[in-house]
């Protein structure tokens, strides 16, 4: 995409210097060779596949419990990490007192988001006095995304039946200090010999 950008760039500027006395020859060189690279960035922008995110929501205050009951953010970069090798784009929603349990502060989106090396629009912090549990589904219910958490979410089930479909909310967690998510693949069962 960039030589196609390049070539439109260079034959503009012929035909810009084409208006100098002199230089009007370069018209007849510059002209066709503008539109005939803006045909190649069309081109290179139709070939170019578009991007589809696999979107993902992960209940940041829930899973950064998940590893001895304490709050950890390096639980969640694993939990991101793991999500993100697997092709998904996680999106992750905190409680407003993320921040104190992990820190001494409040921590806003974009904080939070540098911590996990994400970008700050893929990281939202609930305002003081709204609980999360209410973004963290409709987060994904506006993104078609699952949910990552151990929560059941029970008290919201009403205003959002699909948690109660299989595979909606992806539980996870720790074992001898590995991480498990719920899209693991099963171990293979042992060969009986």
């Amino acid at each position: 995409m960039i030589v196609p950008l390049a070539l439109v760039s260079g034959s503009l500027a012929l035909v810009a210097l084409s208006v100098l006395p002199g230089l009007s020859d370069l018209l007849a060189l510059g002209l066709p060779s503008a539109l005939a690279s803006l045909y190649l960035v069309v081109r290179a922008r139709q070939a170019r596949p578009a991007r589809v995110e696999n979107w993902i929501i992960v209940d940041g205050s829930n899973v950064m419990h998940w590893q001895d009951n304490t709050p950890r953010l390096s639980t969640l970069r694993a939990v991101v990490a793991r999500l993100t090798d697997l092709g998904f784009t996680p999106g992750v929603v905190f409680d407003a007192n993320a921040g104190y349990k992990i820190g001494d502060r409040y921590q806003h989106d974009g904080a939070l988001g540098r911590l996990l090396g994400l970008p700050a629009d893929r990281v939202l912090v609930a305002p003081k006095g709204t609980p999360a549990d209410p973004l963290v589904l409709a987060s994904a219910r506006d993104l078609g995304a699952r949910i990552v958490s151990n929560d059941r979410f029970r008290d919201w089930s009403d205003a959002h039946p699909e948690v109660a479909d299989p595979g909606h909310l992806i539980r996870g967690g720790y074992v001898g200090g590995k991480l498990w998510l719920d899209l693991d693949p099963a171990p293979a069962a042992p060969l009986r010999t």
